[in-house]
């Protein structure tokens, strides 16, 4: 039987084939489906979202250690926050065959940065593969466990934006049935003391050697001869858009098991052909092993490191083709920047926020990073998860101590908070600051889709389970200014701004309000009843001062002509702000 699957979705059919039985993450774009898919398989797999990445690595690790095969995903950043696990497993390595899914993104799509998650490959010594659509995503989950268990390693599967989320075709195959395998106490091999990883960095020294020399025999990695004046090494989506380009025209060395690199491989198939390009996304990873093994090739002098690869970069710059396109007239098209949902519990909150005089406002990463946008301007910076409360703290401490009127303001959401923020809280309250910090509750994560997470009252895998009150984890750090609030309701807002910044010790305002795409729960309906409706502008009232247009809704239009603001009734959900904002009250509330 064959399906159209994403990469990710073949991943899933490949981690149930494979034998795989537990798998975790935190959610992250493009990596998210891969969780959401698996946990459909409740009997056959144990799916859950962890609070962070490090603990859905950890996690993995223990499952694998007591004989299960097991893996984690996450996007490339996320690999960051995971790190310190990773380079000790490389160390120990496992006992049931484990991977773990770097998601990276090439473009910046959904992410701070452009990072290449190959070189974690090289950095922690352990294997790694890439598929480059959805057939190889399934098929190599398996070839990932039967390595990890023959080689006694970890395994970085690596896939991009591109893979992830294109579909091809997949044949689909029956459940491998795998044993558990026996725990057995070994703390020669587990208890990761110097004395003992001393050894066995000795042992994974040795591995890679092995590995080495599989890579040039899998037939993970493998040869398409065609005209021989041009030979192409690549792996991932790089390859797709080889053969997009250059077809029969080229010689390809598609490589599916990139660390350790073939290097004999490479070397034979560089002396057959002419002219030898690498052609990988982003960085030289490649490229740069294989010039230091002294084989001539042409890579980064001519392809960009910058920004999404595409077929069309490639034409231009390796045979001077430039692709036709659709011509059209592109400035009549509109500027269409992302921005708050029409309703999101967030613009009320930052509308308020950005009235405030002598504030640096740290931001996060989630929906709440538009916050920066046009035209509520109410963030300063942003840098990675749960940096925004460490940043303010940090920030707060230099004002303070040069004499500056000036405070720090921290905003981050409910997800982000259970992420990295419970610790950088800690840290505020521990050195004695008077940040102030924002948790922004919308129920839910939001950015990446609507996951469950600590805060929302059910797992992954849709079982019933305890909310973690962020009121109270607050409290219980040491906080004793605590206010919540509804951020619709701005008086509410202005109010406690105006409270927390007459304070001179650490102080936590709380907005709960569910998102406004939000699957009610039933405790939800409960806590905010049944709060959809529209707003309409009585024309006759409205003067045209765009006061509520500089809410950023973007169900509210400015007619030139007639110089009146409209509502679209079909984006408006009747959450009220504009209506406290417009100064000649021509905004009402109709219908419930």
């Amino acid at each position: 039987m064959f399906k159209l699957l994403t990469g990710n979705e073949a991943v899933v059919q490949g981690a149930y084939e494979a034998g795989i039985a537990y798998a975790s993450a935190y959610p992250g774009t493009p990596s998210t489906e891969i969780l959401e898919n698996i946990a459909q398989y409740k009997q056959e797999i144990i799916a859950e979202w962890a609070p962070n990445e490090k603990v859905a690595l950890e996690s993995a690790i223990g499952a694998s250690l007591a004989g299960a095969r097991s893996m984690a995903a996450m996007k490339m950043v996320g690999v960051n926050v995971a790190a310190d696990p990773l380079f000790s497993f490389a160390y120990s390595g496992v006992n049931g065959g484990f991977m773990l899914i770097s998601a990276d993104d090439p473009g910046l799509h959904s992410s701070q940065n452009e990072q290449d998650n190959r070189y974690y490959a090289k950095f922690a010594k352990i294997a790694m593969v890439e598929p480059s659509n959805s057939q190889d995503a399934k098929d190599m989950v398996r070839a990932a466990m039967e390595i990890s268990e023959k080689y006694d390693t970890p395994v970085l599967f690596r896939m991009t934006t591109r893979v992830c989320h294109s579909k091809s075709i997949v044949e689909m195959g029956e459940r491998q049935a795998v044993d558990k395998k026996i725990y057995t106490k070994n703390l020669q091999k587990y208890d990761l003391v110097p004395a003992v990883s001393r050894k066995l960095h000795v042992a994974l020294e040795d591995k890679l050697k092995k590995l080495e020399i599989f890579s040039n025999e899998t037939d993970l990695n493998y040869i398409e001869w065609n005209d021989k004046k041009i030979g192409i090494i690549a792996a991932g989506i790089a390859y797709q858009y080889a053969q997009e380009v250059f077809g029969e025209k080229a010689s390809y060395l598609k490589l599916g098991f990139t660390y350790p690199l073939p290097m004999d491989k490479i070397r034979a198939f560089a002396n057959e052909v002419e002219n030898l390009y690498v052609i990988e996304e982003l960085e030289p990873f490649m490229e740069e092993q294989i010039k230091a093994a002294g084989i001539p090739c042409i890579g980064k002098e001519k392809i960009p490191n910058i920004d999404e690869l595409t077929p069309d970069i490639i034409a231009k710059v390796l045979l001077n083709e430039k692709r036709p396109l659709i011509d059209y007239d592109n400035t009549i098209v509109a500027n269409r920047p992302p921005t708050l949902c029409a309703g999101c519990p967030h613009r009320g909150f930052f509308y308020e926020l950005a009235k405030l005089k002598n504030v640096m406002i740290t931001g996060d990463i989630g929906c709440y990073g538009l916050g920066g946008a046009e035209p509520l301007n109410a963030k300063d910076c942003c840098i990675c998860m749960g940096a925004s409360i460490s940043m303010g703290h940090g920030a707060q401490k230099v004002y303070n101590k040069f004499n500056e009127n000036k405070r720090a303001i921290a905003t981050i959401g409910d997800s982000t908070f259970f992420h990295t923020g419970i610790n950088s809280l800690m840290h505020v309250v521990y050195n004695r600051s008077n940040t102030i910090t924002c948790i922004l509750d919308n129920r839910i994560t939001g950015m990446t889709g609507h996951q469950e997470n600590p805060g929302s009252g059910f797992t992954l895998q849709g079982m019933p389970t305890k909310i973690i009150d962020i009121a109270e984890v607050v409290k219980a750090l040491g906080i004793d200014h605590i206010r919540t609030v509804n951020p619709l309701k701005l008086k509410e807002v202005k109010d406690a701004f105006t409270w927390a910044m007459e304070l001179d010790e650490p102080s936590v305002i709380i907005t709960r309000w569910p998102c406004i795409l939000k699957k009610l729960s039933d405790q939800d309906k409960t806590e905010f009843g049944n709060y959809i409706g529209t707003c309409k502008v009585k024309e006759t009232v409205c003067i045209g001062c765009k006061a509520c247009i500089r809410t950023g809704c973007p169900a509210l239009r400015f007619n030139k002509e007639t110089k009146k603001v409209k509502i679209d009734e079909k984006q408006c959900v009747g959450c009220e702000v504009c209506l406290q904002v417009c100064p000649v009250k021509a905004i009402e509330r109709v219908g419930e």
